[in-house]
């Protein structure tokens, strides 16, 4: 008998019909953004499980129009916050207002735009630490507190945000605590010339899109919910962290490429949204259980933002991407099959 974990026959009926929603999610998505194939994918990864994503892109590669078009077609409240420097916390998540009731004046609790389903955080390294902080406890709690009492979220919940990888000026670089709670740190790149040209067309002329949604909130929670339960063996959470050890330039089991270009490693939190993201991806194929191929998958987007190459790295043109691929050369699969 064998000892690998399995998921239940309702748990494989489910599974069958998350994989399939998942590829006329991709379909209704495709009618709105053209080309971002990897982008769309593991936003989609993320939403079902119940992470939160860092888009980086230059100005016009339609991040904004991305999330629109999935709040849209998950039938989900969502609210675009533009970070500014001026901005405080209970801008984001409310603010206790004296109102008058039918027994007098009283103070009244009035949410803010975190209260919703997706929040696209739009160049939320524009507004200072103390204000981004205010995503901190909403990100990891799904709640948020005002004069001392506590404000549930409702599910689903996520945060989009995004961030232009040129422009400093005026910008305030996200902490790293900040930095961690995101699953993903998704980089987008142009188009390819025959996607450009379809955007050019496309967006240029008069045009009518009837975007049909997917899932109810209540499907999507279920699924979320799968998301968890797909089984996932010793061998492959052992492999995830392995990579994630191997970052770490003091640790015994540090990657000879990390301790000469890496000044910080990921931490924990890393295997564990690694894990999370291959349980996701393997849900999306309609997979019963996560392989190494899929872990291997998601760690470009969860260890980017992770990793902080040092000077000798920044010197000689070495940049985090280059230090994971080459970890992940380091690592045989095949002793974690």
């Amino acid at each position: 008998m064998s000892d690998e974990p399995t998921i239940s026959a309702d748990d494989t009926a489910l599974l069958k019909q998350a994989a399939e929603g998942y590829q006329k999610l991709r379909q209704e998505i495709g009618k709105v953004i053209i080309g971002q194939d990897k982008t769309v994918e593991a936003l989609l990864a993320a939403t079902f499980a119940e992470g939160h994503v860092l888009l980086v892109g230059v100005p016009g590669l339609a991040k904004t129009l991305l999330v629109k078009t999935l709040a849209e077609v998950m039938a989900w409240n969502w609210h675009r916050i533009q970070f500014t420097p001026d901005m405080m916390p209970s801008d984001i998540i409310g603010m206790e207002l004296l109102q008058e009731t039918a027994s007098g004046r009283q103070m009244k609790f009035v949410p803010g735009p975190i209260f919703a389903n997706i929040i696209l955080a739009d160049e939320i390294n524009r507004t200072p630490p103390k204000t981004q902080s205010a995503l901190l406890e909403a990100m990891q709690e799904r709640q948020v507190t005002s004069m001392g009492k506590r404000y549930d979220l409702d599910p689903p919940f996520i945060v989009v945000a995004t961030q232009n990888p040129i422009e400093q000026e005026g910008t305030y670089p996200l902490p790293e605590a900040q930095l961690d709670r995101f699953m993903f740190s998704v980089y987008l790149d142009y188009p390819t010339v025959s996607e450009e040209e379809r955007v050019v067309m496309e967006t240029t002329v008069q045009r009518v899109i009837d975007l049909q949604s997917v899932f109810t909130k209540e499907q999507m929670i279920g699924f979320q919910g799968l998301v968890r339960r797909v089984p996932v063996s010793k061998h492959i959470v052992s492999y995830a962290v392995a990579i994630a050890r191997a970052t770490r330039p003091n640790s015994e089991a540090s990657s000879p490429f990390a301790r000469q270009y890496v000044e910080w490693g990921a931490g924990p939190r890393a295997g564990q949204h690694m894990v999370l993201a291959g349980k996701a991806l393997a849900l999306l194929e309609g997979s019963p259980a996560v392989s190494t191929a899929h872990i291997r998958k998601a760690v470009p987007q969860d260890q980017r933002r992770r990793l902080l190459p040092n000077f000798q790295a920044a010197g000689e043109g070495i940049d985090a991407m280059k230090i994971i691929d080459t970890i992940l050369g380091e690592i045989s699969e095949s002793q974690y099959v």
